[in-house]
């Protein structure tokens, strides 16, 4: 089973390295396929050997061969967590055809909490399709379940934006909650929502008790909101009855 992990791991930081590509290019507004990867201060093509994940960081200190910029830590740092959370979805999940769905829907997460995270956007052109290849998908098992979870979901946060006249939340939160309630179904859509804020309550005042954000100061929901659903995806369950049997 190891050499899988393995094997898990290293597509991760694969394709994790594929998703930076998107998220730098798709603010700005550049063809994912058409230009090679390059340096993004002094534009020089990069080698194959300036490509591998997470090492090539390493050894190259963390600069750019030519120019000795300095390169984001978000490179290695999307590499090594894509290749984690494969690793996570190899380990708890079952059936061909439902890991290669996690594995794709991943990747269309981290997408999104990494992008909201920068720019405090959800860009529709991922969001729209990984809805999309959801609702195909719960085709295959519990539609209905998922598809009420997903009006839910996305009816949740819409409340909100009309009552807050969009000050609290956005529309991108409305099209991530859909993208909840598609993925987990009932009632794992009330855990993921009861973590995402959860964690965003505590990650707030952490921030402001360190003076890095101000009580007025914009925190972008979608990190914690993508977080929460993948954490539900691989251990919704466990949560659940942990909770319910508090209440007992």
């Amino acid at each position: 089973m190891l050499i899988w992990y393995i094997f898990f791991f290293v597509l991760g930081t694969v394709i994790g390295s594929f998703l930076n590509v998107v998220i730098l290019r798709l603010k700005n507004k550049k063809s994912v396929f058409k230009k090679p990867s390059h340096c993004p201060f002094c534009k020089k093509k990069l080698k194959w050997h300036e490509l591998i994940p997470i090492i090539s960081f390493v050894l190259q200190k963390g600069r750019c061969r030519k120019c000795k910029k300095k390169i984001s830590w978000q490179y290695p740092l999307v590499e090594f967590f894509t290749g984690l959370v494969f690793v996570l979805i190899g380990i708890y999940s079952s059936g061909f055809i439902n890991i290669a769905f996690l594995l794709v829907v991943s990747c269309f997460l981290i997408i999104i909490f990494v992008y909201d995270l920068k720019y405090y956007l959800v860009p529709n052109k991922i969001i729209y399709p990984v809805i999309i290849i959801t609702f195909l998908y719960n085709f295959y098992s519990a539609f209905f379940n998922k598809l009420l979870a997903g009006i839910l979901g996305g009816l949740f946060f819409l409340i909100i934006v009309l009552i807050s006249q969009g000050k609290w939340m956005g529309m991108g939160d409305v099209k991530i909650g859909v993208l909840m309630g598609l993925l987990l179904g009932l009632p794992q859509l009330f855990t993921a929502l009861f973590l995402a804020f959860l964690i965003g309550g505590v990650v707030s005042i952490i921030l402001l008790a360190l003076k890095k954000k101000a009580l007025k100061s914009e925190i972008p929901l979608g990190p914690f909101l993508t977080g929460a659903t993948f954490i539900t995806l691989l251990w919704g369950d466990i949560l659940l009855n942990w909770y319910l049997n508090l209440l007992i």
